[in-house]
């Protein structure tokens, strides 16, 4: 859809989604010039008659000399002149002056996009705020330039991307997650107290304690009704997120990159973008948000978005570090025989790397391991008719490490400071244009010889000492990970076939950012099955089944020690992009014979949970029965978990949804009694179904896996 003009102002602007309006002004202080972009209006698409004429105004806030009431409205509140809120920009112009004072310049409109442009005319500062719609989503990001005239550097403590105004509620509540190591991804949700509310990273990377993205109801939304904001920050790095409640009932939500402490310097001539935020308005609560997201990130974001994702098969949890070609030739025929399509060799397999404190930075095959590299083993994977993977940390080094003997250098380090180690491991610095060229060297090499189809590129530590010579040292913190960005692309143009899974000690780096680059993300390296509905439930609020890597591993779990039936363990995995992580070699042959129909069962259903729409139907997932729907075309995909055999009460039914209410829909797959029965939509989704997991008398831990189709008329 095209920027309109709104209203009957030449300075006011409408940025319109198929469902959505996103009304842009520009007021300026006739006494001052000070200039202010001001959001008007931001919800349901409004007809065309009703953007172009003015909207009714807000009737005026008491006059006070200590607050001013547009500070929320503005997409970029500044730190300066009559505001006292949550700044997106804060700058220090030489002399410590840090009072911004913005002037409009011009506007500029180019098919889905506005362009705002305001100058600080004592300074020589100027920023671009940028506005466009993609898809059902506006994106927001914003450009910060000094004149190469300029009296001297200016310190920016702040640049966010953005700043959204929520429309006036009665109450706000707000829906994020929170988490940590094996346990990412937690929904919380609540009344959003008067104040200042940040959810942050400081760690260099998107984190496991919290996820940049925030949604944003009256108290009153649903799973599947009511109006949702939602603020989403595509980036990779540290992060901040602040939702201003103000006393006054405003809300605003500001988010950007880096968080409180750096300084980036802005030498006369130099710019700096930042990455995009983004903005979703939805009526169908908690559930068309998430189906907004997920078709967004399919349509928008992800780099081969129609392809199916393969099954694969990770070496680690039956090998660790004791690789060695048979070893790994014995685990890739058993993957093969039950139908496994990628086999991944895991950690362990380059130069001296026998434990986690030796190797990182020596990225070749270890010759006491492979005598005669790996090609062989690759084209044996092959021969069996499976794809070649590979694990990689290109951002890590050891101390014990020929790399690191030869460019200590290259770490995040600051002069005549210690250097922590974590893991027995340093962080590699990718905002250095020589470490990128090295990186990208060796990974293109071993990408090429070895005809790799896929890379699980890991990252194990946070930043610490994050420092580098010169002046722009607190850059890193935004160039590291544009560096990562730089070698993903540039190794993904060279190999388009390449396929990239994103990891960091599980759910670290998982963001909209990131999945411009990866197809996946390794969800949590906790695969328990119990624990993972809660982390798959979480992480599906914004993210869709077909990035999620879902492993099946072995029983007792190897970090919960719990005893899960292998069909449920299935079954939960089959919620995402399934993968086997289990010591194949120890599985009976009942076992695996178990394995090869239940992933056969995926590939057939593959196509509806990697990209039809999903509804999560009821439960608290792991805890409570609870169940997921998938639908495509005529085919509807439900999982149905039942944990605790003692969960007495809960419902006894399961209620579909998004059905045609007028078709007839007959279970084509489902254990007996529901097998080739049939109903109207309209009674699956009003009466429901009596899955077979879900009766009262049973064992723990029962699932089903049914399959409708909607009968030809």
């Amino acid at each position: 859809m095209p920027v309109l003009r709104a209203g009957t102002r030449p300075d006011t602007w409408a940025v319109v989604t198929g469902t959505t309006a996103y009304v842009v002004a520009v007021e300026s202080d006739p006494a001052t010039g000070e200039a202010r972009v001001l959001q008007r209006y931001w919800g349901p698409r409004l007809p065309g008659d009703a953007l172009a004429a003015p909207l009714p105004p807000a009737p005026p806030r008491v006059d006070s000399s200590f607050f001013d009431p547009r500070d929320t409205a503005e997409l970029l509140p500044v730190e300066g002149g009559t505001r006292w809120g949550v700044p997106s920009l804060q700058v220090t112009y030489p002399g410590d002056i840090r009072s911004v004072e913005f002037r409009y310049t011009s506007a500029r409109m180019d098919g889905e996009r506005l362009t705002v442009t305001l100058r600080d005319d004592a300074f020589g500062l100027e920023a671009d705020l940028h506005v466009e719609a993609v898809g059902e989503v506006i994106e927001r990001w914003t450009t910060l330039r000094l004149d190469a005239s300029a009296p001297g550097a200016v310190a920016v403590g702040r640049l966010d991307s953005g700043n959204w105004e929520i429309p006036e509620r009665d109450a706000y509540r707000y829906t994020g997650v929170y988490g940590a190591q094996l346990l990412e991804n937690q929904v919380q949700r609540g009344e959003l107290p008067v104040g200042e509310t940040t959810f942050t990273s400081r760690s260099g990377t998107t984190s496991h304690r919290a996820n940049p993205w925030i949604m944003i109801d009256a108290g009153d939304a649903t799973e599947e009704h009511g109006e949702v904001w939602s603020v989403a920050l595509a980036w990779s790095g540290s992060w901040r997120l602040t939702a201003q409640h103000r006393p006054e009932g405003d809300l605003a939500v500001t988010a950007g990159f880096g968080h409180d402490g750096p300084r980036w310097r802005l030498a006369p001539g130099e710019s700096l973008e930042t990455p995009r935020v983004l903005g979703l308005h939805t009526t169908g609560g908690f559930g068309a948000a998430s189906r907004a997201w997920h078709a967004y990130t399919r349509e928008h974001v992800s780099p081969a978005p129609r392809e199916d994702r393969p099954v694969l098969y990770n070496s680690w949890e039956a090998t660790a570090f004791d690789v060695t070609e048979e070893g790994q030739l014995d685990l890739a025929r058993r993957a093969a025989a039950i139908g496994v399509e990628l086999f991944v060799v895991d950690d362990g397999w380059f130069h001296r790397r026998d434990s986690d404190i030796r190797g990182l930075g020596d990225w070749w095959p270890d010759r006491a391991k492979f005598p005669e590299g790996m090609t062989r083993l690759f084209d044996r994977v092959r021969d069996l008719g499976m794809a070649a993977g590979l694990w990689v940390e290109p951002e890590m080094v050891n101390p014990d490490s020929e790399l690191y003997r030869a460019r200590p250098d290259w770490v995040l380090h600051y002069p005549g400071r210690r250097r922590d180690t974590l893991r027995d491991q340093l962080v590699l610095n990718f905002a250095r244009e020589d470490v990128r060229d090295w990186a990208l060297g060796w990974l293109d090499r071993l990408v090429g010889e070895h005809r790799l189809a896929f890379l699980k590129w890991d990252m194990n530590r946070s930043f610490t000492q994050a420092g580098q010579p010169g002046e722009r040292s607190d850059m890193l913190w935004i160039e590291h990970t544009r560096g990562v960005y730089a070698v993903l692309d540039e190794l993904r143009r060279r190999h388009p076939g390449l396929r990239v899974e994103s990891c960091s000690g599980g759910g670290g780096r998982v963001d909209l950012g990131i999945l411009r680059r990866a197809d996946q993300v390794w969800t949590s390296d906790n695969t328990d099955a119990r624990d993972r509905q809660g982390i798959q439930h979480g992480m599906s609020h914004v993210y869709p089944a077909n990035v999620m890597a879902a492993w099946v591993t072995d029983a007792p779990n190897p970090i919960t020690m719990r005893e899960v039936p292998l069909r449920y363990r299935f079954h939960v995995a089959m919620a995402g992009v399934l993968a086997v992580g289990a010591d194949v070699r120890r599985w009976s042959e009942e076992d695996a014979d178990e394995a090869r129909e239940l992933v056969a069962r995926y590939k057939a259903i593959r196509p509806v949970v990697q990209h039809g729409t999903l509804h999560r139907l009821t439960g608290d997932p792991g805890v409570t029965r609870s169940a997921l729907q998938y639908t495509l075309d005529d085919l509807v995909v439900v999982l149905a978990y039942n944990p605790y055999a003692t969960g007495k009460r809960g419902p006894r039914r399961l209620r579909l949804a998004g059905l045609d209410p007028d078709a007839v829909y007959e279970v084509v797959e489902g254990d007996d009694p529901l097998k080739g029965a049939r109903w109207h939509g309209a009674a699956l989704m009003a009466v429901g179904v009596a899955v077979p997991s879900w009766f009262i008398v049973g064992p723990d831990y029962r699932s089903d896996l049914v399959v409708f189709r909607k009968v030809p008329s």
